[in-house]
């Protein structure tokens, strides 16, 4: 049976108590922290090669501190094992794998090992308040924080939360915002990460959810989920735009936001230092929600490259500095929302753009096709984008024209073919006069004048096309958008791969036959 020698010490759970209400941590956490500190101070007294354990009784606070000595079936260090046999004298049921208890009498803490104690029972609780303080915000990463400056360093402000300290870096404070010790703080809680001296929380002013939360504290509708805040953008201390849908049809998003005479967004904007805020409708549909981002500027006309992501705004000529906004802060800040392209243009700009195009088609119908501009102009206006096109459509369509007969379709289709066939001929040869290999030819997406252009600039084989990023394709080949280069530059590559393949397979062939010619010279051997 355990004997053990104790101490009895009531205050050390009155102590325990009281740290653990203080710092806010688990009761047992502050025992095991005593306890090894106790321990600390027990090995440093009977030797630090022991195995010496502390124990302290939840209740009465009695410290029992005892030896501790392995039961082995042979002894490699004396100090810590012991045989069965030897244990057996003491305890006749001891079997390898059990402890032999010896009690010690409690140690006298001496100065130096009372002081040793305090530093393993400080920096145990230590340990304990900053893995709770990790947890606790780890939880609340993303959630505003209410706080007090405590100081401020180089620009970079100290937030006290109540339980931890956090980090309101320089560059997440609203331009132009100053701060003083004392001062209260709202921030959006971005980041929490453990680091050796501690969790730090990094806080934010300038993030767009900061002002997607302030909104959801203002507006009832966007906590219950009836109104969905789709998107932001910020241009921190300056404007902002905010999409929201509502899953209600009967309540209006907008409307909702800004409140009863705006009350519920000059809330918001009197929290981020009078920043101007757009909110504006969220539409499933792409053009809808850009037109819409880019108010309040009006526009009449929307040309859509969904390849390309990209969109071309026609908006009025005396909208256009209202579109793009000051230093062009409008149209930035939809495309943050939005996530596409943006060209604003006049109306102006637009048509001219538009009519210097079909002048373009028309002059190159004229030239391949040998007609008077009546008739090419005629093409272009029926959507006929080049020869191409002429040469290999249904011939019905060329006939629905008006005042084309089936004579002059035919003629006209006739004339296109002759001439893409002899285009061909002659990109095919000049191709061959470059030196552009027939493997690169048959790549699938590379027309003849795109052979004759990469030929042009030097590249010959699969290999030089491979080695090529899809900008560089694309300069080289404006035709081609970045996803279609993007696919014929790894078709290119295609063969390295299926190198590699027909190499391992020759290895495995060149391995099969050394064995063979093993086995053949073993066979001689045996004869």
């Amino acid at each position: 049976m355990e004997r053990t020698v104790g101490m009895s010490r009531p205050e050390l759970i009155q102590v325990a108590d009281t740290v653990a209400r203080d710092k806010g941590i688990d009761r047992e956490e502050v025992f095991d922290a005593m306890e090894q500190a106790i321990q600390k101070a027990g090995r440093s007294k009977y030797g630090y090669e022991h195995d010496i354990r502390a124990r302290i009784d939840r209740k009465s606070g009695e410290i029992r501190l005892a030896r501790y000595l392995e039961v082995v079936d042979e002894v490699e260090d004396e100090l810590t094992q012991v045989t069965v046999a030897q244990a057996r004298r003491k305890n006749p049921e001891a079997e390898v794998g059990d402890y032999l208890v010896d009690p010690l009498p409690p140690i006298d803490f001496g100065r130096i090992a009372a002081q040793t104690a305090k530093q393993v029972i400080v920096q145990k609780v230590r340990d304990a308040e900053r893995e709770r303080q990790y947890n606790e915000f780890r939880d609340r990463l993303g959630e505003i924080a209410n706080g007090l400056v405590k100081r401020v360093e180089f620009g970079n402000v100290i937030v006290d939360l109540g339980r931890a300290e956090a980090l309101l870096r320089r560059d997440e404070v609203i331009p132009r915002e100053a701060f003083r010790v004392g001062d209260r703080v709202r921030a959006y809680i971005a980041d929490v990460r453990q680091e050796t001296r501690g969790p730090q929380i990094f806080l934010s002013r300038t993030h767009e959810q900061f002002m997607a939360r302030l909104f959801a504290q203002e507006v009832p509708e966007i906590y219950d989920g009836i109104i969905e805040i789709k998107g932001v953008a910020r241009d921190p201390g300056s404007r902002a735009k905010m999409a929201v849908f509502s899953n209600d049809h009967a309540i209006d998003p907008v409307g909702a936001c800004v409140g009863m005479r705006g009350s519920r967004v000059q809330a918001v904007v009197a929290e981020l230092q009078g920043e101007k805020i757009d909110i504006i409708q969220w539409s499933q549909d792409p053009a809808t929600f850009v037109v819409n981002a880019l108010a309040p500027a009006e526009v009449t006309k929307v040309i859509l490259d969904e390849e390309k992501h990209r969109m071309e705004i026609v908006v009025p000529d005396d909208q256009l500095s209202l579109a793009i906004g000051r230093r062009g802060q409008n149209v930035r800040l939809a495309y943050k929302l939005t996530g596409w392209d943006i060209d604003i243009l006049t109306e102006a700009t637009e048509s001219e753009r538009r009519q210097e195009e079909v002048r373009a088609r028309t002059r190159a119908f004229i030239e391949a096709l040998d007609v008077d501009d009546v008739i090419a102009h005629l093409l272009v206006t029926e959507g006929f984008y080049d020869v191409e096109d002429v040469a290999f459509v249904d011939l019905a369509e060329l006939t629905q024209i008006e005042g084309f007969d089936d004579d002059v379709a035919a003629e006209l289709q006739n004339r296109a073919r002759s001439f893409v066939e002899e285009r061909n001929a002659r990109d095919e040869s000049r191709r061959v006069a470059l030196g552009v290999s027939d493997d690169l030819a048959r790549v699938s997406g590379l027309g003849g004048a795109s052979l004759v252009a990469l030929g042009e600039r030097g590249v010959l084989t699969l290999d030089d096309l491979g080695d090529l990023a899809s900008d560089e394709l694309c300069e080289i080949v404006p035709s081609l958008s970045e996803s279609e280069a993007s696919e014929i530059i790894m078709a290119a590559r295609a063969h390295w791969f299926d190198g590699e393949d027909t190499a391992g397979d020759s290895d495995a062939g060149n391995d099969d036959a050394q064995t063979g010619s093993d086995d053949a010279g073993d066979s001689r051997t045996d004869d």
